[in-house]
């Protein structure tokens, strides 16, 4: 927005607008980006990778075993209530 202290000729208006509108244009690119299905999905693969390696490529053994074991003790409840209803 123009000052009120600064003169604001058309040349200095027409600046100000084109700043503006290239601003904008940097922005809806960026939400673009943010917003594509691609990325999202990229996104979301790198922050589950990141919940089992580390930074260097190492595995996290204590995330994978807490994972493992959350999924033995599920199958391992389905079938005890199968047995059960059986």
């Amino acid at each position: 927005m123009a000052d009120a202290t600064r003169k604001a000729g058309p040349d200095s208006i027409e600046r100000d607008i084109e700043a503006t509108r290239a601003r904008l244009a940097g922005t809806i690119d960026e939400l673009a980006y943010r917003a594509s299905p691609k990325t999202i999905v990229s996104r979301e693969i790198a922050s589950f990778k990141a919940v089992f390696v580390d930074p260097q490529g190492n595995p996290r053994t204590d995330n994978i075993l807490k994972a493992a074991g959350g999924v033995l003790g599920f199958v391992a409840f389905v079938v005890v209530v199968r047995r059960l209803s059986s």
